[in-house]
């Protein structure tokens, strides 16, 4: 079921991540760079072949771009989530706990204190 709801929520998310990367990111580095892409950087032609580098440039960059909106947008927050769930799992009992588990233990035949 977790993994369903994931798919669900990852499908979703593209879009968001998308809009961010064509309509933010892009246009972003768009200014400082004066292209929206690198698809006509570094080209080079060998031998009547053109090897676009600038095509490669453009994917490293989008990867990059949709990675980090990720990694800020959902990895982040739900290791913070994981994080304070386990330190609630993690605190000290009681001391009304605590006695009543060594009462508990003591009850337990065949158990040496």
């Amino acid at each position: 079921m977790d993994l369903a709801v994931a798919v669900i929520i990852g499908a979703a998310f593209t879009q968001v991540v998308t809009a961010l990367t064509d309509s933010v990111l892009m246009p972003f580095i768009s200014a400082l760079v004066g292209s929206p892409n690198f698809d006509d950087f570094a080209k080079i032609t060998l031998n009547g072949n053109e090897l676009a580098f600038g095509v490669l440039l453009t994917a490293i960059v989008n990867f990059l771009l949709i990675a980090a909106a990720v990694y800020f947008a959902i990895v982040m927050p739900m290791n913070k989530l994981i994080e304070m769930r386990g330190k609630h799992a993690e605190e000290e009992p009681t001391e009304e706990v605590a006695l009543l588990t060594e009462i508990r233990d003591a009850l337990v035949p065949g158990t040496k204190h």
